[in-house]
C-alpha cells in the first residue's frame, strides 16, 4: 500500500511569519494536530498543537493574564516550528512511513512531491486506522 492511499489531503498550511494567533485559529478550525509551514509553496517546517501550547502563556484567557502573556501570541511560526522535517513521497510504501515513525520518534510525516511542495500529511493514527480490523459482533 502506498502513502497516497492513506494520507490526509489537502493539507493545512501556514506561513513562516504568521503569528501564533493565526496558528491557534487554524488548530481550532481544523481536525489536525500539525500544520505545515511553507514559503512560496515549499515546505520549511511543521508546527504541532503541542508546540503552540508550549510557546504561549498558560495565563491567556484567565484573570491572571497580563500584557506580556498576551504578547506571546505575537511570536512568529518560524520561532517555534520544527525545521527541516522528515518527509516522504506519496509513491513510497506505508512500510516506509512506519520505519520513519519508529526510527525518528515523530508523530507526523509531511508528504511532498519532488519539488518539496506538500501534497499531504500522514500520522501514526492514519496507519492505525488502516490496519484496524472491523469489530466482529
Amino acid at each position: 500500500m502506498h502513502v497516497k492511499q492513506i494520507m490526509s489531503s489537502p493539507v493545512i498550511t501556514i506561513e513562516l511569519d504568521d503569528n501564533l494567533t493565526v496558528v491557534g485559529e487554524k488548530f481550532l478550525n481544523t481536525k489536525f494536530h500539525h500544520l505545515l509551514v511553507v514559503e512560496n509553496n515549499k515546505l520549511f517546517g511543521v508546527v504541532s498543537d503541542r508546540d503552540l501550547l508550549k510557546a504561549i502563556s498558560p495565563k491567556i484567557g484567565t484573570a491572571a493574564e497580563k500584557v506580556n502573556d498576551v504578547a506571546t501570541l505575537n511570536k512568529k511560526v518560524h520561532q517555534i516550528m520544527t525545521r527541516r522535517p522528515i518527509c516522504i513521497q506519496q509513491e513510497q510504501s506505508v512500510h516506509d512511513a512506519i520505519a520513519l515513525f519508529l526510527d525518528n520518534n515523530i508523530s507526523c510525516i509531511p508528504v511532498v512531491d519532488s519539488s518539496n511542495i506538500p501534497v499531504g500529511i500522514i500520522s501514526w493514527r492514519d496507519i492505525l486506522k488502516t490496519i484496524k480490523k472491523p469489530t466482529q459482533k
